[in-house]
């Protein structure tokens, strides 16, 4: 297949050179035009909000690969040249040996109390005889590692211990809260938070506090402010084990489509080059919902010479566990043409654990590849194997099972391919990773096997054979999907604009589980990632809607069906629509803590809308007509002055009088008058099209603050971002005077900071979604710049290196929370403008 690989990449290069001549003659053609950039976080394996891994740094090799929580999903790739091995992917990095256990591992004696206590209570001398005895973790019960609930707003927390030696390595306190946290050892303050919600954070640890053979005392206070609770900590050290891998190659370059991450290496006398693929392809749900990535390589002499050249991959049970004190069983099999290393839990608890900060720790991670005498699959110990490859070039094979606990000793799944010499014809080769969850989602009360399943008729094995054999017509699709992204973007909104949706394509999709539920229909599940966990979150499908109504509306109707059949069960009885439908992945009802009436309301009918404007037919609000009506008429009762309720942003505080929430409503109102047209009710049609143009005229009056309008009706000198305005424009309803988004337009453009327009006057932060959507209510290409060059500076230049973050500072790019959340299909929004 060396040539089908070189084929694509002179393909590809050719596809860059006259995109970039047709789309901006002005500028020079470059190879691969609009795709290299610098990404806080590049996109490795993506399938699903489980199977989710990135590169956080600028080279490939410089940290280990990560879910998007954080947490490593071990990847380690290297090559072997001439008998000298340079690693090019990932970074051997030993977990972590407990010193002071923290609940993951076993829990753990404490004192506390919920009320203020005297004066000193974090000095090791304080007396806690009064206090009351419990084992941490202390939290909301049933969640994280929770062994004490703690359910009031505030608890103070002291733990005792000796230790008899510090030894001669470093050690780390590692410590989760939710929310607000202080840390004390032996008195001296080592962490005070303010108003975060943090998980799994390891910092270094002066020894100098603590005492040896002696007493020691950790006292914690942690304020919740709502949600759930958490306060775990313990003390940790380095493993005593040393990299194999110490050689790392030179990296020439990294590309990005919106289906692939490429990278360039040389290898001393050789040129590397690597693909990620996730085959994400957007209008073949077969495709796009079977669970397998590949990792293609290709490998050619760059002296002219003949080179003995070996690759080596391997990952570790960390992408199949959501704890490393989880017992793992490893196994080697073989399905028709491929082999293949699984691993999987024991327990293997199917759907049994929800939440935003949890890993899937049910079904089987799988490396794969087509069989061939020169492919070899081993597990083993993770130092043991790898030091075996770097000494020969070769790996041992093993037994057909092992288990392991990776607290205890870290085991690898380890693939290599024997290239044998390599000159200046390319030789390539590719490996598959892909996970099989038995069961995907649990939707009021069934068990829902993925999309690829066709209900449970396909096999993994025939899924994962599928996948070899068709490998190379996969390429070539996701190649032309991907030309076609760019092209879209760029002639949309420009080279920045593009490069921001090249980057926010995997991170949109993998952000949701695709199933059907039993009668057939498609669902099309997010999960609030970095949020709250939340699953089918109305105001997480309404920014990521874009890029779904632009290529594949099916989608979009897979992501509202749940809370359409939510009420029309009979199961939300509220006049309103719902929040979600539970807490991924179990989507069995509401979890969310309160109700967003306007809000979401708003948003599924501007989506429902927005279908039918894409669709060319009203066929699919007519399903849901009758519920499409209550909140209709809720809106119109509700929505021109909404009272003090939650809306999207309620990260920045809620408050009466939303002006931009009233927009929603009022967009909603005129979207249920286009429906009725569209579907031949004139009469319905003519009264809200007339209420929302007469409720837009109030809303002018109500909000106008001179030269733009306010952020709440009742407070002059306020303003904030009106996004929800773009409907009017991308529907062509015709609600608003167009002289109302220009006013706001300019008036914008003197409020921006360095990266970006800030969300309102309270604050500084922004939600890089509604600024793109803000910037598509310009009139003309160079205001709409003027609005996207600042993002772009973000995503580029951000110092946290994690997935994308919608939320975001705009005087200096930090996040200030959120991470791999679908919102960023939002980007694509200026797309549907054209």
């Amino acid at each position: 297949m060396s040539n089908t690989f070189l084929n694509r990449l002179l393909v590809f290069a050719i596809t860059g050179l006259v995109l970039a001549a047709c789309s901006k003659p002005a500028e020079p053609p470059k190879e691969e035009a609009g795709l290299e950039f610098r990404a806080p976080a590049y996109p490795l394996i993506t399938i699903d909000p489980y199977t989710s891994a990135w590169s956080t740094s600028d080279q490939l090799f410089d940290s280990p690969v990560k879910h998007w929580t954080g947490k490593n999903h071990s990847l380690i790739g290297a090559v072997r040249v001439d008998g000298k091995t340079y690693r090019f992917l990932g970074k051997e990095e030993i977990p972590l040996q407990p010193v002071l256990a923290n609940a993951k591992y076993e829990a753990w004696d404490g004192t506390y109390v919920n009320e203020a206590p005297a004066a000193g209570w974090e000095q090791p001398e304080f007396n806690d005889a009064s206090w009351k005895s419990g084992k941490g973790g202390f939290g909301t019960p049933n969640t994280y590692h929770v062994k004490t609930d703690w359910s009031t707003r505030e608890i103070w927390v002291r733990r005792e211990f000796t230790l008899s030696d510090l030894g001669s390595g470093k050690l780390y306190l590692n410590y989760s809260h939710d929310d607000d946290f202080e840390l004390y050892i032996n008195g001296k303050e080592v962490v005070n938070t303010g108003n975060r919600a943090k998980q799994n954070i390891t910092i270094a640890l002066d020894k100098s506090l603590l005492n040896v053979n002696g007493k020691n005392v950790i006292a914690a206070h942690c304020l919740d402010r709502g949600g759930l609770a958490y306060v775990d900590f313990g003390i940790f050290k380095d493993s005593e084990r040393k990299p194999v891998f110490g050689q790392v190659a030179q990296q020439t370059g990294v590309k990005m489509t919106a289906t692939q991450t490429k990278y360039s290496f040389t290898c001393g006398p050789v040129d590397l080059l690597v693909e990620f693929v996730s085959p994400l392809v957007i209008d073949d749900l077969d495709l796009l919902s079977r669970p397998v990535n590949y990792i293609n390589y290709q490998v050619v002499a760059n002296d002219g010479q003949s080179h003995d050249v070996k690759v080596y991959l391997e990952a570790t049970p960390e992408w199949a566990v959501n704890e490393l004190n989880q017992e793992v069983t490893i196994n080697s099999g073989k399905v028709g043409n491929v082999n293949f290393l699984k691993t999987g839990t024991t327990e293997q608890s199917v759907l049994g654990k929800k939440g935003d900060d949890v890993r899937i720790d049910w079904g089987h991670f799988y490396l794969a590849s087509e069989q061939s005498a020169s492919k070899t699959f081993a597990f083993g110990d993770f130092s043991e194997v790898k030091k075996i490859f770097s000494e020969t070039g070769e790996i041992q094979p093993s037994g057909s099972e092992t288990k392991a606990v990776m607290a205890q000793s870290m085991p690898v799944l380890a693939f290599t391919d024997d290239l044998e010499s390599v000159s200046s014809s390319p030789v390539s080769g590719y490996v598959m990773l892909a996970y099989d969850d038995i069961e995907s989602i649990q939707y009021f009360g069934d068990n829902l096997k993925a999309w690829w399943t066709k209900d449970g008729q396909v096999s993994f094995d025939q899924a994962l054979t599928s996948a070899a054999t068709g490998h190379d017509q996969t390429m070539t699709t996701c190649d032309e999907l991907d030309a076609k992204i760019y092209q879209d973007a760029r002639q949309a909104g420009g080279e920045n604009y593009a490069r921001l949706c090249v980057l926010s394509y995997r991170q949109s999709i993998a952000a949701h589980k695709l199933v059907k539920d039993t009668k057939g229909e498609i669902l099309f599940l997010s999960k609030e990632n970095f949020s709250n966990g939340s699953i089918g979150t109305v105001d997480v499908t309404y920014p990521s809607a874009p890029l779904f109504l632009a290529y594949n509306p099916e989608l979009l109707k897979g992501m509202l069906n749940p809370i359409f059949y939510y009420s029309e069960s009979g199961r939300w009885t509220k006049p309103f629509a719902a929040h979600d439908v539970g807490t991924y992945p179990q989507a069995n009802g509401q979890t969310y803590g309160g109700d967003m009436p306007v809000e979401e309301s708003g948003n599924m009918l501007i989506l429902a809308t927005a279908i039918a404007n894409a669709e060319g037919n009203a066929k699919y609000a007519e399903q849901h007509w009758d519920v499409l009506t209550t909140w209709a008429n809720y809106l119109l009762e509700n929505g021109l002055d909404p009272e003090n309720q939650l809306c999207t942003d309620d990260f920045a505080g809620h408050f009466a009088h939303n002006v931009n929430l009233s927009a929603k409503a009022i967009m909603g109102i005129a979207g249920y008058g286009k429906l009725a047209e569209m579907l031949g009710k004139k009469e319905i049609a003519e009264k809200y099209t007339a209420q929302a143009r007469q409720m837009a005229q109030e809303w002018i009056k109500m909000a106008d603050d001179g030269d733009h309008f306010k952020l709440t009706f009742d407070k002059e000198g306020t303003w904030s971002q009106k996004y929800n305005l773009v409907w009017d424009k991308l529907l062509n309803l015709g609600i608003f005077p167009a002289e109302v988004a220009q006013k706001e337009i300019a008036y914008y453009l003197t409020k921006q900071n360095e990266y970006g327009l800030p969300l309102d006057n309270r604050r500084t932060y922004t939600k890089a979604d509604w600024v793109i959507w803000t910037a598509t209510l310009a009139n003309d290409q160079a205001t709409f710049q003027k609005f996207i060059d600042p993002v772009y500076d973000y995503v580029t230049e951000t110092p946290d290196r994690v997935p994308m973050s919608d939320w975001y500072e705009t005087p200096n790019a930090h996040q200030v929370g959120f991470q791999a959340r679908s919102v960023v299909g939002g980007t694509f929004i200026k797309v549907l403008d054209k």
